[in-house]
């Protein structure tokens, strides 16, 4: 409270941030289930590797839809309908989950809960090309841009333990009842349509009437070449992009492998997964103010170097954890040494990448921008979904998994190197501008 006091927040700043608050607790309980859910697609539906590959892609090949869905917002005048809809349409198909069978005889007799499953999560994150955009809209034109990062990063925070407690709980409840899930997830859809209500309660600023003189189609070819022309002018945004796309892969390479691994090279119960996750959440939530602050007074694409390089280290331990394979047992739970550095540094990953993937975007362009420079951003996203995370399993059934996360370090290096090139071109170009025009004047 006295932090939120130092920042002098006008009363649309309180009640904005009340509201996104709200939401983002409640969304904690939600991703702190679906923290576990590929490894629960595997453990407890036995779930093929391409078909875990599928289930990953899901959550971000979406994000392809947003060269489409932006020109849709773009024309939406009643955009509170437009959420309210989203959230009832994708959120509460997860209700059906409770006609899945409850035996592990169920899943191996009949592959079609596989399809369902992989639907009924289509379904849920064909709604994030929707939500997301119009958060970033909703905060950006209601926090002012010195309370931006900050604010974001208590809300983030508070996010993150709900999910940490979530996470926990929710694994040692499927290490009881390895098909629990059937109960849980019809709950996740109720607080799925609240989640998203509460959005439309934050204050929407009054929007112009948009004038249509093209078609849908025409409109969204006329997006696309937008899109195009912001890459093309925007250069330090554009290589912002870049570096993301490189880190991207490395992301999505190991993500879906990140599972089998678990699953197939340690052996781990839900709860020692849970553990692992709830580990490394615990430096994020430590981490996060400090880092909302950081982002705040720092280019993005500093930002990124320290979020890159932290992915890469994490890789790196997780990796070594097959030639160093000591662990000690602790009540349900297998701990290995060398996850130990995977813990500290993916903490550090995710404290920074939450920030750097939801508002990284927006330091690039004028606040009536927002919308659009995250979609697009959100739109490469869901392009290197496309091919990353399949990759992934095919080039880990070739070659293993020392390969696949030799790959995943390969592509963090060349992110890296995008971000500091790209930094250090601009503020070398600034320096010499401002040279010539001190020998003009």
């Amino acid at each position: 409270m006295l932090k939120l006091q130092k920042l002098n927040l006008n009363p649309l700043e309180k009640s904005t941030f009340k509201l996104f608050t709200i939401y983002t607790l409640i969304e904690g309980v939600i991703l702190g289930v679906l923290a576990l859910n590929e490894f629960v697609f595997l453990k407890s539906l036995f779930g093929s590797n391409y078909q875990l590959g599928f289930l990953f892609q899901f959550s971000t090949v979406v994000f392809v839809f947003l060269l489409f869905t932006n020109e849709f917002i773009r024309r939406m005048r009643n955009r509170k309908k437009l959420l309210i809809v989203t959230g009832l349409l994708t959120r509460l198909p997860l209700f059906l989950l409770i006609f899945f069978p409850r035996s592990a005889a169920g899943f191996e007799a009949d592959s079609i809960y596989h399809y369902l499953f992989l639907f009924i999560f289509l379904l849920y994150y064909l709604g994030n090309p929707i939500i997301y955009p119009n958060i970033n809209y909703l905060l950006k034109a209601n926090y002012r841009l010195q309370n931006f990062g900050h604010l974001y990063g208590i809300s983030t925070s508070l996010n993150k333990v709900v999910m940490l407690i979530v996470t926990l709980l929710y694994g040692l409840w499927l290490d009881v009842d390895n098909y629990i899930f059937v109960y849980v997830f019809p709950l996740m859809a109720i607080l799925g349509v609240i989640s998203v209500y509460l959005l439309t309660r934050i204050n929407f600023p009054e929007e112009k009437d948009v004038t249509i003189r093209k078609s849908v189609f025409q409109s969204v070819f006329q997006s696309g070449k937008n899109m195009y022309c912001i890459l093309k002018d925007n250069i330090p945004y554009r290589h912002f992009e870049v570096g993301f796309m490189l880190y991207g892969f490395a992301f999505m390479f190991t993500m879906p492998i990140l599972f089998i691994y678990f699953y197939d090279e340690l052996n781990l119960n839900y709860s020692s997964v849970a553990f692992y996750r709830n580990a490394y959440n615990i430096i994020a939530i430590i981490l996060l103010p400090y880092f909302g602050k950081l982002m705040g007074k720092t280019d993005p694409r500093l930002f990124g170097v320290l979020t890159y390089s932290s992915l890469g280290l994490y890789i790196l331990f997780l990796g070594l954890t097959s030639f160093f394979p000591y662990y000690t047992d602790f009540l349900n739970i297998r701990l290995y040494y060398s996850l130990i550095g995977y813990v500290l540094f993916h903490g550090v990953f995710a404290a920074s990448m939450v920030l750097l993937w939801n508002i990284g975007s927006s330091y690039f362009c004028a606040p009536e921008e927002a919308g659009t420079y995250q979609s697009l951003h959100l739109s490469l996203v869901g392009i290197r979904a496309l091919i990353a995370p399949l990759f992934g399993i095919f080039f880990y059934e070739l070659f293993g998994f020392s390969a696949t996360f030799s790959l995943s370090i390969l592509f963090v290096m060349f992110s890296v190197f995008i971000m500091l090139w790209s930094y250090r071109r601009e503020k070398v170009s600034t320096t010499s501008t401002h040279k010539s025009n001190k020998t003009i004047s």
